[in-house]
């Protein structure tokens, strides 16, 4: 596993569409491990491929894992990362959409890992059906909701261009964007 540097905002690439995965093979798997593995090392819940700049329509999700703060492990540190997560589900998205979305929407503080230490409130749809193909590429259909469908989406928005910061008000995105740049400078 290694770890994949982040795209960080204003980066224009976070502003391109991805494209659809036409095949799945061992690079591919690869691939996402290593996504997944970026996610636990940045203390995310989701990561979309575009944020490590690869314009393919992957994302990856776990919103349960704890990190471990034991440090006697024993097993060879290079080939973890350094990063020892307990209770990990990661799932896989390869070319997901959002078929269905509830009339009912909820809020909630999301923050981004292209946008390191910036949060603002977001309402979107409480609940969705997705459909997308899986880590072997069969194709799978779930419901969710709470902050599985929260980050669902967010991550989603992030294949289509689309950051979280574009579903806030101008003043609040151009206070972020004007902290990312200035971040960016130093």
């Amino acid at each position: 596993m290694k770890i994949l540097p982040l795209i960080i905002a204003p980066n224009p690439i976070l502003k391109q569409i991805s494209k659809p995965v036409e095949k799945i093979d061992e690079a591919l798997h690869q691939f996402m491990k290593d996504m997944v593995g970026t996610m636990y090392s940045e203390h995310g819940i989701g990561l979309a491929s575009v944020q490590v700049g690869v314009l393919k329509r992957i994302l990856v999700i776990d919103i349960d894992y704890k990190i471990s703060d034991h440090h006697h492990h024993n097993h060879d540190h290079e080939n973890c990362g350094g990063i020892h997560v307990t209770n990990a589900n990661p799932r896989y998205f390869i070319n997901p959409e959002i078929i269905q979305s509830s009339k009912e929407c909820s809020s909630y503080d999301e923050g981004c890992l292209s946008f390191p230490g910036a949060k603002s409130e977001v309402v979107r749809p409480a609940k969705v059906k997705v459909k997308y193909l899986d880590f072997y590429g069969k194709e799978q259909v779930d419901e969710m909701s709470g902050l599985l469908a929260t980050c669902i989406q967010h991550e989603i928005d992030h294949l289509d261009g689309i950051t979280f910061v574009d579903h806030i008000s101008k003043v609040k995105r151009d206070m972020i964007i004007n902290r990312m740049k200035k971040l960016k400078k130093s």
